[in-house]
């Protein structure tokens, strides 16, 4: 470590992105604590889960699996809000290689050939920076050795925030949002599809309609979290 380095932890101690308490000499991102209680999903272990019925009837998931469960005020909130918000885009890439190496372990995903990330919109993009998705998806394929690509798809409409619309609301305003720009990289492939959220799985069904209207053979699904309220 680098003097400058060292005076730079010694008066800013880093701290767990999840919890805040200060990180040990053997910790990163986050603290062992956390990723104990941390509420993981396991559904990449798990041929029949809540996640593979969701989009019953309107996409065919080969696989899908999210790292976590979502609720408000959570530590999971707070590392979603870390990646996305706070320019910790290291988040992203610590909970890539997590789920990514589980996957792998899973044999479920083998036969993925494309990762594909959820994007963000140019005037999102230009506020914030960068697509928060990115550096998880870029994580998950450099596990499967993989490439990663976020020019495939594009959105072509700014949408508002969906926090408080509704499953309908959320559908009308995603629907026709996404286009694709490189047709011929996703034909008769694989693709696995990833975002940050799933909450009312409209923005993944839009996306994936454009990917398969395009011609891809199969898709997977992966996410770093998904709301527990999809669920009641």
């Amino acid at each position: 470590m680098s003097l400058m380095n060292y005076l730079i932890d010694l008066f800013f101690p880093p701290q767990c992105q999840a919890c805040a308490s200060i990180l040990k000499d053997n910790e990163f991102q986050i603290c062992v604590a956390c990723r104990h209680q941390l509420p993981v999903t396991n559904y990449h272990f798990q041929e029949d889960h809540p996640l593979q019925h969701l989009f019953f009837g309107r996409i065919y998931f080969v696989s899908s699996t999210s790292l976590f469960y979502f609720q408000k005020h959570s530590r999971v909130q707070k590392l979603l809000h870390n990646l996305k918000y706070k320019q910790q885009k290291s988040v992203g890439t610590t909970l890539g290689l997590w789920l990514g190496r589980e996957m792998k372990a899973s044999k479920r995903f083998d036969k993925i050939d494309l990762v594909v990330p959820v994007p963000t919109h140019k005037k999102r993009l230009k506020k914030r920076g960068y697509n928060q998705v990115l550096p998880f998806a870029s994580a998950i394929a450099k596990v499967f050795g993989v490439l990663c690509d976020d020019t495939i798809l594009v959105k072509i409409k700014h949408t508002k925030t969906q926090v408080f619309q509704t499953k309908e609301e959320r559908w009308k305003s995603v629907v026709n949002s996404f286009q694709l720009v490189k047709k011929d990289k996703i034909i008769g492939k694989h693709i696995l599809l990833v975002d940050d959220l799933i909450t009312t799985g409209a923005t993944i069904e839009a996306c994936s309609k454009v990917l398969l209207d395009a011609g891809s053979k199969h898709l997977s699904l992966a996410t770093i979290a998904i709301a527990s309220s999809v669920f009641r």
